[in-house]
């Protein structure tokens, strides 16, 4: 599929529109607490460390549901993304994550955290959306599942920072960072691998 990458833009940039339209609607602006902050910046950066090391077990786990998922990037969703330059990649990367970042923790983590109130509804909204960041993921229950773990880190980290510029970079980083080792580096060493001569 050619266009598949400027579909995927389309997409995550009609995920800003979508948080801005509920947010609209709803009386919760989705970039309310988002301020340009190099301290945010910067722990947003140090944030990736944990999921990049998930996911690099991820990748390198041998049991089967992670060999799944593995094999579902490599085989279905690396191809669509092979022709993409790094700037290409880095612009998904950025619009995934300040579309579902704005989506997820902008609107949904604070009109279900507002319902409630307190303690309490602090704690639900984190979980309704890292419950619905998973869904948005189901290429296998288990990609879900860790979909949803990694929303639960991102919305908490939005609460511990206060600044939805943090969750958004470490999204974003982390995103650019997994699409460029399994498109450029991954992938070109199995293409290298393939086309060695057979002893």
């Amino acid at each position: 599929m050619k266009n598949f990458p400027l579909t995927t833009a389309i997409f995550e940039g009609g995920l800003v529109a979508l948080a801005i339209a509920l947010g609209w609607l709803l009386k919760s602006p989705p970039l309310v607490t988002f301020r340009f902050d190099p301290y945010a910046a910067a722990l947003g950066i140090v944030a990736t460390v944990p999921l990049l090391g998930l996911f690099w077990l991820c990748v390198r786990c041998p049991l089967r549901p992670f060999v799944k998922i593995t094999k579902i990037l490599d085989e279905a969703i690396v191809p669509l993304f092979r022709e993409c330059r790094f700037v290409e990649l880095a612009i998904l990367a950025t619009l995934a994550g300040l579309g579902e970042e704005m989506l997820f923790r902008g609107v949904v983590q604070t009109v279900a955290s507002e319902q409630i109130g307190g303690l309490h509804g602090m704690w639900l909204g984190l979980v309704v959306s890292a419950l619905l960041f998973g869904l948005l993921h189901l290429i296998t229950p288990t990609y879900a599942l860790l979909a949803t773990l990694i929303g639960l880190y991102l919305g908490w980290l939005w609460l511990a920072c206060g600044n939805l510029l943090a969750p958004v970079v470490t999204h974003g980083v982390y995103d650019f960072v997994a699409l460029v080792y399994l498109v450029k580096v991954r992938a070109g060493a199995r293409s290298t691998d393939d086309d060695s001569p057979t002893p």
